[in-house]
C-alpha cells in the first residue's frame, strides 16, 4: 500500500509474519475474524501487470486490517480466470471447483485456530461464483464459522460507480488502471493503454475475453488518474472498515431478532385454527 494511504493508520496484522503464540494471543484478546484476499493472475492488456486483482485485494485488506486489527491471511494469487482464454500469455487460472475447494480447506484451519468469522475479499469478477460455492460448503461443513463474501466493487454503491463508469463488463479499465497508478505506478505502462468499448454489454450469452476484446481491455484506461485511484482505495478501506466493526459483533438474525415468546401449543404457535380463532 502506498505511503500516502497508510500515514495516519497503524500497521496491518499479517498472518504470515506472526508466530503461533502471537496468533493464539489474538484469539485470547478477543479477535474472532480473519480476512482472506483472493486475487488472480491474468492478462490486463498491454499496459498493466498480470497481478492487478491481487494487488488491489491485498491493498484494501491491509488498509482495513490497519484500521480494525483484523488479521489478514496470505492472499490467494490465483483465481478463476478461464474466461481470459489462452490468447494472451500470462494468465494462470484455477478451475472453479478448485477455488471453491481451496476456500473450504483454508476455512478448516481458520476454524481449528479458534477464529469464528471469515471474510473472503475478492478482487476478480469471475471469482465470485466459485467463491460463493466455497462459502456454501463452508457454512454447511462448519456451521459455527460465520463467513462472508465481498468483491471490492460491491463494498458500497459509490465504489460500484467508480468501477463501472466506463464499462459494465470492465477489465483493465479506467478504475483498475487508476488503482494501479496509486499502488504501483512503476508497473503501469500508460503509453501502451488502448481503450476498447464494452462490446458484450448488450449480449445475451457469455463470451470469453478473446471474443470481445482485441487487446484484453474493456473500458477507457487512457483516462486513468492517480487521484481517482487513491479515492477508490481510500473509499474501499473506509467503507469496509466501518462495516467490519459492526460485523465483529454481529450475531445470527434469530439472535438479534428473536421470535415472540413460544406457548404450549408449539414453537411458532398453533398449527391449525382453534374455535375462537376461526379459519380463513
Amino acid at each position: 500500500m502506498s505511503k500516502s494511504l497508510g500515514e495516519k493508520i497503524e500497521q496491518p496484522v499479517l498472518w504470515e509474519e506472526l508466530t503461533w503464540e502471537q496468533i493464539s494471543a489474538l484469539r485470547e484478546d478477543g479477535m474472532t475474524m480473519v480476512i482472506l484476499p483472493v486475487g488472480a493472475t491474468e492478462q490486463h492488456g498491454r499496459h498493466l501487470p498480470v497481478s492487478v486483482d491481487t494487488f488491489s485485494a491485498i491493498a484494501v485488506a491491509h488498509g482495513v486490517s490497519a484500521k480494525t486489527g483484523i488479521p489478514v491471511l496470505p492472499a490467494l494469487p490465483y483465481g478463476c480466470s478461464l474466461g481470459h482464454s489462452k490468447k494472451w500469455p500470462g494468465t494462470l487460472s484455477l478451475r472453479p471447483e478448485t477455488l471453491a475447494k481451496l476456500v473450504l480447506e483454508i476455512a478448516e484451519w481458520v476454524s481449528s485456530a479458534g477464529f469464528t468469522r471469515l471474510l473472503l475479499l475478492n478482487g476478480h469478477v469471475t471469482n465470485w461464483a466459485p467463491l460463493r460455492c466455497g462459502l456454501e460448503n463452508v457454512r454447511h461443513t462448519y456451521p459455527d464459522l460465520q463467513i462472508a463474501l465481498r468483491s471490492l466493487w460491491e463494498i458500497a454503491p459509490r465504489i460500484h460507480q467508480f468501477y463501472h463508469q466506463d464499462a459494465v463488463n470492465f477489465h483493465a479499465n479506467c478504475a483498475e488502471t487508476s488503482v494501479m497508478l496509486a499502488l504501483r505506478p512503476d508497473l503501469v505502462q500508460i503509453d501502451k493503454a488502448v481503450d476498447e468499448p464494452d462490446r458484450s454489454a448488450a449480449c445475451f450469452f457469455a463470451y470469453t475475453v478473446n471474443k470481445e476484446s482485441v487487446h484484453g481491455v474493456v473500458g477507457t484506461p487512457s483516462k486513468a488518474d492517480l487521484d481517482l485511484g487513491k479515492q477508490i482505495l481510500e473509499t474501499c478501506i473506509a467503507e469496509l472498515s466501518k462495516q467490519l466493526k459492526h460485523a465483529l459483533v454481529e450475531g445470527a438474525p434469530l439472535e438479534s431478532m428473536p421470535p415472540p415468546c413460544t406457548d404450549a401449543v408449539g414453537e411458532f404457535g398453533p398449527t391449525s385454527p382453534t374455535p375462537s380463532q376461526g379459519g380463513s
